[in-house]
């Protein structure tokens, strides 16, 4: 056999084995194991081994290595961190610490990574409001141009973007995606269908007000049907007609930020946020921001928005719980659970994960596990026009820095894929509620369960659903504007400004902010001031004041009906 013969048969015998010794580093237990695990899911067993055994062979360089990612406290991204970083370095090799913080710090360290440079994780679920940031500090990495080029290797073949809901939340106005949607909860309309269903109060409401209790669909009649409920003694117990929360911290403009304003009005017609205005009441032109105040085209201070601050106290003050005045969004999101409370116009679905609202026998479910509650689309203000968009979808996405680089990027990536693969993605939401994909909600186990979601998976059939997004690609500096909001409201609430006072300061700070921040792309450029009667006699927003219009309810049942037809269209 000549020298050439043996350095061939050498090289192949010497590849083959290295094939085999990679091979025999996939742990083919664990595949089959968290395989298993992962039951229900809306691929088969056969699939998930096949997607598992995919994120097996694109980490076997980096076995051994360690990654860092954070994420908010809500019950899916504890699951991510108890359990599904568990199951990934089994199958990987990859360790992940992945931390759960308050939703505040987690953007007050991406920000500073993002701004010094250092190295605090290599990867956020940050919220897709902050895109508007994200494109124009160009500071992330665009995830469109890295899945093409050197990302390409490290993602997931069956990865299908096109099967997730809302994924335009983490794009740029291009059409990029700069982050990667890893749960999202809809704010809806919650209510006790049970006592909304009973004759002997539906025969008191009818009597008292004049129309059918039922799913209010405007603010008129929601405050009709809070009135009505709050202090009467149902099955011994004392009912509030709402629920909300006001203590004096950053979630309390979360209150507002998230849509509240767009609930009542306040923004202009299309979606995802309005255009020209959007539901931050911000003036934008070809890209630009150009104003919140009334004065310059925006709708901050207009009396939409006043008329939805002063809803939101005397809601808060005359018709929910006296604690809830003390509350922030982690306290209040579970208190619809203890079992005293009609109705909330402004429920985080992810809160309905908890065990009190389905468990057998507990005080918001029946003895099969039943609930006795439902959600229902969002009641909108008077100053909304159709066309608008409807209410608020959280959209927590994976987002990576631009100084996270190399192997610990691409970690990063085959971590975020993981954590929201189709293999996954029915088990998280059935712990969580933060559905990602459509594969999931249109999975057969949840056509089998859906009940006991109380008209939340027949919400994300519909095609209503698209009328809820997130705060958009407008907002310019999501971190620097969004923390003035809560001490004015504060203000509000406690009378130290009236309503009107208090927007007309909101408005003249978030200009003021716009106008000191420069960014790297579609950096803020506001307009000159006019009089404020020359924009509200202009068509949109801002606009003048409207009155009280006829209260207006529709049976929950009919409802349904209108959400099973379009479907069927």
């Amino acid at each position: 056999m000549n020298k050439n013969k043996m350095l061939i048969i050498t090289y192949c015998l010497f590849f083959a084995s290295m094939c085999m010794a990679q091979n025999k580093s996939i742990n083919e237990a664990a595949l089959e194991r968290w395989a298993t695990f992962f039951s229900p899911s809306a691929i088969d067993k056969a699939e998930k081994i096949k997607e598992l055994r995919w994120f097996a062979h694109a980490a076997q360089e980096y076995q051994g290595l360690h990654i860092r990612s954070v994420a908010e406290e809500i019950k899916t991204h504890q699951w991510e961190s108890e359990v599904l970083s568990r199951a990934f370095e089994e199958i990987t090799g990859i360790t992940v610490d992945h931390k759960i913080i308050g939703e505040g710090q987690i953007v007050r360290k991406m920000m500073d990574q993002l701004m010094t440079g250092r190295l605090l994780f290599d990867i956020y679920v940050n919220d897709a409001d902050m895109i508007g940031t994200h494109l124009r500090l160009k500071k992330t990495v665009n995830l469109t141009q890295y899945m093409k080029n050197e990302g390409k290797k490290y993602t997931n073949p069956d990865l299908h973007l096109t099967d997730f809901m809302n994924l335009e939340f983490g794009q740029d106005y291009d059409g990029d995606q700069l982050q990667l949607p890893d749960q999202q909860f809809v704010n809806l309309y919650w209510f006790r269908y049970d006592w909304f269903s009973r004759k002997d109060i539906k025969t008191k409401f009818k009597k008292q007000y004049g129309y059918e209790l039922g799913v209010p669909l405007n603010w008129a009649a929601y405050e009709d049907i809070a009135a009505f409920f709050t202090g009467m003694e149902i099955d011994g117990v004392k009912v509030y007609g709402h629920l909300d929360y006001g203590k004096k911290s950053p979630s309390l403009g979360w209150r507002f930020t998230d849509a509240w304003l767009s609930i009542a009005g306040v923004g202009d017609k299309g979606l995802p946020n309005g255009s020209p205005v959007d539901e931050w009441g911000i003036r934008v032109e070809n890209r630009i921001p150009v104003g919140s105040t009334v004065s310059r085209g925006g709708a901050l201070n207009s009396p939409a928005a006043v008329y939805a601050l002063t809803k939101y106290i005397d809601w808060l003050k005359k018709y929910a719980p006296p604690q809830a005045i003390n509350w922030r969004w982690l306290d209040a999101g579970p208190k619809a659970a203890e079992g005293n409370i009609a109705q909330r116009i402004f429920q985080y679905v992810t809160w309905l994960s908890d065990d009190a609202f389905y468990r057998p026998g507990s005080k918001l479910s029946d003895a099969q596990g039943s609930p006795k509650w439902r959600v229902a689309p969002t009641p909108h203000g008077r100053y909304w026009d159709p066309g608008m968009k409807v209410g608020y979808q959280d959209a927590g996405s994976w987002t990576i820095p631009k100084n996270v680089k190399g192997k610990r990027r691409n970690m990063a990536w085959l971590w975020a894929q993981f954590c929201v693969s189709k293999t996954v993605s029915l088990k998280k939401f059935l712990v969580g509620g933060t559905p990602v994909r459509k594969s999931t909600i249109d999975s057969e186990h949840l056509t089998k369960y859906k009940d006991k979601w109380g008209g939340l998976i027949d919400f994300y059939r519909s095609k209503q659903r698209v009328y809820w997004t997130d705060t958009g690609v407008n907002v310019p500096h999501y971190p620097a504007l969004s923390a003035a909001w809560w001490p004015k409201i504060a203000k509000a609430i406690n009378g130290q400004l009236t309503p009107k006072q208090a927007m007309d300061a909101m408005a003249v700070a978030q200009d003021e902010m716009m106008a000191k921040v420069r960014l790297k792309a579609y950096s803020p450029k506001l307009a000159l001031e006019k009089p404020e009667s020359y924009w509200l006699e202009q068509p949109g927003s801002p606009k003048p004041m409207r009155t009280r219009p006829k209260p207006k309810t529709i049976a929950y049942e009919a409802l349904l009906k209108q959400w099973r037809n379009e479907n069927d269209d």
